[in-house]
């Protein structure tokens, strides 16, 4: 008998559900589309809302003592919060940098997810961009959007607070995001 997969979810607050019931959030709805193809699978929920690359970077370790199976995936959504403190990006960079050397050293696939930033942030995110798509490559993560086209910004999406994505947006995020997670398990 195998053991069902396990994913590690690691970030911000996209990742911790904030503002949504426990059902309602990224990870519990991840599992449960996972269970299909994958009985049995569970997706830990290690995102804590305001995380910037920093704090990711220094909670992994204790994470990854806790863990009683070796995940085989971890999905890391993080960096907005970066953007938003006007954290240097080249610390963004280190940070992400450092977690993802992290994983790969315990030999954890990465889905590294990027969120393109809206207009009204576009020029303060510009020393941001790429960072993603660069450390994937170097540290052979695979990245994706974490929101489809249509859905970041979109008002049938966001909660009350018009930045956080309700479950309807998170829902149409599991759906976007559920191929390339089945393809690394």
């Amino acid at each position: 008998m195998t053991t069902p997969r396990f994913i590690l979810a690691l970030g911000d607050s996209l990742v911790a559900g904030y503002g949504l019931a426990a059902t309602d959030s990224f990870t519990a709805q991840l599992e449960a589309a996972l269970q299909i193809r994958f009985p049995g699978a569970r997706v830990l929920n290690a995102g804590v809302s305001g995380s910037t690359t920093a704090d990711v970077e220094r909670r992994l370790p204790a994470i990854l003592s806790g863990l009683t199976q070796r995940p085989d995936l971890a999905i890391v959504q993080v960096g907005p919060n970066d953007v938003l403190r006007q954290v240097p990006a080249a610390r963004t960079r280190a940070h992400l940098a450092q977690t993802l050397l992290r994983l790969q050293d315990c030999g954890i696939p990465v889905l590294l997810t990027t969120v393109a930033p809206p207009a009204i942030l576009r020029d303060r995110a510009a020393a941001y961009l790429g960072i993603h798509a660069e450390l994937a490559a170097d540290y052979g993560a695979t990245v994706r959007p974490f929101f489809p086209p249509g859905v970041l910004g979109h008002p049938d999406m966001v909660l009350a607070d018009k930045v956080h994505p309700n479950a309807k947006a998170i829902a149409a995020v599991v759906a976007a995001l559920r191929d390339a997670v089945e393809a690394m398990l």
